[in-house]
């Protein structure tokens, strides 16, 4: 599943062997300027077949209704997975898909057109440059990086390159964040002064991962009880030689073989933030969204592990502070110990947009609540005195509704958003960007990395962006 590590090359023999690799692939000129057609089928291989990797296969599958597409082609270090998403792929396809357990050998496959990416937060960077350096386009899960180097890196390889890269971040070709955006840049409640996301759940998150869902739910709680027999008993089904610890690491210190670090890596800090990585890459990158912005000026963070006390590094709750250029301040807050009405809050001068639900949450309101004709509720604004609360009818609160789009709900959609899938496989067929692009996904990254950053030094940080770094000293 994971590059190759080759120690005692310098710049010039890598660049050589990565085009070496391109025409191992069959990438000639001609080839790997081909634009594919409408009616050309699209073949996709899975990098990564771990619990994200199921939904990708099924966002295959429903997206297969209106595109020409199919996987063909499953990678993963480990044995296991790969056979449980080699099973998903013949029963969601039809055909017994090609299967690899190092990733240069299915990107050696030439008639592959773009590889999706579900592995590890800490491996998505790195993976994202070798699949668009073997010619494929890409669709790489979220947080696109976790350290700034390789956020850097890839980026810039992404860039000097022709292939389409998509960020996991659905939100982007969801209606109802478009139309949020849309009513912002209208102006209607004026220019943003602050923006709050609280997210939370009342349960260890990440504890356990079922490898397969689409069973019955007797089936379901039995592999949950297994699940979390081995997690807190360590009898895993992960055994070190069904798999490549060393390869699985990517570079990273080494260590004794853990399957709960492996299959849990969200928790342990060397691999990922947590919630940061997890739920602030998209909570962040739906305030880019409707901010039109691309970086932060300043990032402050602070929480610790208060209820799950479990061995995890990695916090159950936190809260960070975030100012932009552009003058607002936005504050982003998760807690694992208790899921009281999760919401997101845009403030502007002239009203308010409020959101019910957490992230991916559909149903938004907007009012003139709160804007400058309401100075003080104490006496020009409304006073409750009853629930539910609902605001005067002269500030005009209405629920924002898409013509064509479903309800809007306090849930909203499931991660598997096909359409966002179809909005990549349509830019592989036009060469057209993505709704997500490599530049989006930096900005996210950004983002999460100055906040893992702040939380684990208690500083508070500052962005460079004329040498992109991350210093503690206003630029």
């Amino acid at each position: 599943m994971l590059e190759k590590i080759q120690e005692g090359i310098d710049r010039r023999t890598f660049v050589k062997q990565a085009g070496g690799v391109m025409l191992a692939a069959g990438m000639s000129a001609k080839s790997y300027a081909r634009v594919l057609g409408a009616n050309d089928r699209i073949r996709l291989g899975q990098l990564g077949c771990g619990g994200r990797s199921e939904g990708h296969v099924h966002m295959a599958e429903l997206a297969s209704k209106r595109v020409r597409v199919e996987t063909v082609a499953v990678c993963d270090l480990w044995s296991l997975a790969r056979e449980h998403r080699a099973a998903q792929v013949k029963r969601a396809f039809n055909l017994e898909p090609q299967s690899f357990k190092y990733s240069e050998d299915m990107l050696a496959l030439k008639d592959i057109d773009g590889v999706m990416i579900a592995t590890g937060d800490f491996q998505h960077a790195k993976l994202c440059a070798e699949v668009v350096k073997a010619g494929k386009d890409c669709y790489v899960e979220k947080p696109f990086a976790n350290v700034l180097s390789e956020a850097i890196e890839t980026r810039n390889i992404v860039r000097q390159s022709k292939q389409m890269v998509q960020m996991g971040t659905q939100h982007r070709s969801q209606p109802y964040p478009l139309a949020v955006r849309d009513i912002i840049r209208s102006g209607r409640i004026g220019d943003i002064v602050h923006i709050e996301q609280e997210w939370n759940v009342n349960e260890e998150r990440w504890r356990f991962t079922p490898m397969d869902t689409g069973r019955s739910k007797e089936m379901l709680m039995d592999i949950n009880m297994k699940w979390k027999q081995w997690l807190y008993g360590r009898n895993s089904q992960l055994k070190e030689e069904d798999t490549d610890w060393k390869r699985w690491l990517l570079g990273k210190p080494d260590r004794p073989f853990d399957p709960h670090v492996y299959l849990e890596f969200r928790l342990y800090k060397d691999y990922s933030s947590g919630i940061f990585d997890q739920w602030l890459s998209h909570g962040s990158d739906l305030v880019h969204l409707w901010t039109d912005q691309a970086y932060p000026e300043s990032v402050v963070a602070n929480g610790g592990i208060f209820t799950w006390k479990d061995g995890r590094e990695n916090p159950d709750t936190c809260v960070t502070a975030i100012v932009y250029p552009k003058g607002f301040l936005y504050t982003y807050k998760t807690i694992f110990g208790n899921s009281y009405r999760s919401f997101s809050r845009i403030h502007g001068r002239e009203g308010t947009i409020e959101n019910y639900g957490g992230e991916g949450a559909s149903l938004f309101s907007v009012t003139r609540e709160g804007g400058k004709h309401e100075l003080d509720p104490t006496d020009s604004g409304p006073v409750y005195n009853k629930l539910p609360i609902t605001g005067p009818s002269n500030d005009g609160e209405e629920i924002v509704q898409v013509p064509g789009a479903p309800e809007p709900s306090s849930t909203g959609p499931d991660d598997d958003d096909v359409d966002h899938l179809v909005n990549w496989l349509k830019s592989m067929q036009t060469r057209n960007q993505p709704n997500a692009t490599v530049e989006h996904g930096f900005s996210h990254s950004l983002v999460c990395i100055m906040a893992t950053q702040s939380y684990w030094s208690g500083k508070k940080l500052y962005w460079d962006p004329h040498n992109e770094q991350i210093v503690d000293h206003p630029v």
